[in-house]
């Protein structure tokens, strides 16, 4: 076993043992256009979003994921794959779906939303015991209560508060990927039309996006919290 892959065995373990995670944390990396993906990792049989690639991660699955292999291209422009199509850009497509009042309304959200400020070229999306690979981004879904420790987590060492940021549309691509990687916080997002409608998120779960570089520290307060803090809230 590489190093790489021992340390995320053990990060993805205390996340998913301390938390009580009822799915695996997944391991999400933009592949830039100068790189090599990450060997030991397969394309789908069938095109596949986003969203339905990380919700198969948090349930054991692992995969290779280029361009020709995404089947949505709103999750596609906003990970640096492809430019937008002009239904996208301009309000059209998502106007259609029934939640905004015109085109221009879903332009605006549209406009709105996050990009990655570089191109690539795919993507490896798989569990994050699995990945031997330093990753961009560690994906959690599971109910508000496990969810809501990366907020004490986040505030450990310096304190504040956090913003998250949403949209009726774009909870696993811009939510739970771009925005860690944009901001380099973590970003909640209670879910999304798309994710609820093209994936097993249950009703009553909700996502979390973490760059890969808070990880260390969130398992070494996670270590104290289990014998200290968790011993004294209600976790059923």
């Amino acid at each position: 076993m590489s190093e790489i892959l021992a340390k995320n065995a053990e990060y993805a373990s205390v996340l998913k043992d301390v938390i009580k995670l009822r799915h695996e944390p997944v391991a999400i990396k933009l592949i830039k256009e100068d790189e090599e993906y990450p060997e030991g990792y397969e394309e789908p049989v069938r095109q596949m979003s986003h969203c339905q690639t990380v919700f198969a991660a948090k349930n054991g699955e692992s995969y290779k994921m280029p361009l020709a292999s995404q089947g949505c291209m709103v999750g596609a422009s906003a990970l640096g794959m492809a430019d937008p199509s002009e239904k996208i850009s301009s309000g059209e497509f998502h106007a259609n779906i029934g939640m905004h009042d015109s085109i221009e309304a879903a332009g605006n959200m549209i406009g709105a939303r996050m990009v990655v400020p570089y191109k690539t070229k795919g993507e490896v999306v798989c569990p994050l015991k699995d990945a031997d690979f330093e990753p961009d981004v560690v994906a959690l879904v599971d109910i508000p209560e496990r969810i809501y420790w990366i907020v004490p987590l986040t505030t450990a060492e310096k304190g504040g508060r956090l913003e998250f940021s949403t949209s009726p549309f774009q909870c696993a691509c811009e939510d739970v990927t771009v925005v860690p990687i944009c901001k380099g916080t973590p970003n909640i997002s209670i879910g999304c039309f798309g994710c609820r409608k093209r994936t097993d998120m249950q009703a009553d779960e909700m996502a979390c996006g973490i760059p890969y570089s808070l990880i260390p520290g969130y398992v070494e307060h996670l270590k104290k919290y289990e014998q200290g803090v968790m011993l004294k809230a209600n976790r059923e």
